[in-house]
């Protein structure tokens, strides 16, 4: 999904980020968003592991 964006996406989606939470905030939500995807990440990894080991 995120590979069909293209740069011109990238950019809108840059700008309405920084609309919508501010250049004060915006680091802040960086922060927020890639602890996100890590922790979701790791879960996925241990489901698979899990899965893999009952096999």
């Amino acid at each position: 999904m995120l590979a069909n964006i293209g740069v011109p996406g990238m950019i809108l989606i840059l700008v309405l980020a920084l609309i919508v939470f501010g250049p004060s905030k915006l680091p802040e939500a960086g922060r927020a968003l890639g602890k996100g995807l890590r922790e979701f990440k790791e879960g996925m990894r241990d489901v698979v592991k899990e899965q893999e080991d009952d096999r």
